[in-house]
């Protein structure tokens, strides 16, 4: 199990990117839809991440809905001007080879099932990185829009 897990130095390099930069005149500009996708995904991968006690065949239908919507939003991210620090914070997210989202799916498929304890540190681990990617976008310049 413990090679899952991200080391808490890596984490905060990587998630603390975004405010890191957050006010820096090289990032986008704050996208509603970007903002609200993200806070809609982190409740739809949470939600499918509770069922990991059960066989995965049962609901790879249902992971793999989430997975095409995650894969929607990092193309979308991945397309916007300025908007590396964004892309990165998807992208270490959703790799299979990592330690969150898409780690944790991963281990789903090959192991079948999982453990109660494991799902819920790998939830709150991966809330955390989702709320990171939401706070960067809330945090971005907004444009005033004029009538």
């Amino acid at each position: 199990m413990s090679r899952f897990f991200i080391s808490n130095q890596t984490l905060a390099i990587v998630l603390g990117l975004g405010s890191l930069f957050t006010a820096c005149s090289t990032i986008s500009k704050f996208d509603q839809y970007a903002y609200t996708q993200t806070t809609s995904l982190k409740v739809d991968a949470l939600a499918i991440m509770k069922h990991a006690t059960e066989s995965y065949p049962l609901h790879q239908q249902e992971v793999q809905q989430v997975q095409t919507a995650i894969s929607k939003m990092y193309e979308y991210e991945k397309n916007r001007p300025k908007n590396a620090i964004t892309k990165k914070m998807w992208s270490v997210l959703t790799d299979s080879t990592g330690n969150l989202y898409g780690g944790f799916i991963k281990r789903w498929e090959n192991e079948g099932t999982l453990d109660t304890a494991f799902i819920r540190i790998s939830q709150d681990l991966i809330s955390q990185s989702f709320d990171q990617i939401s706070q960067l976008e809330s945090g971005k310049i907004k444009t005033s829009q004029t009538n």
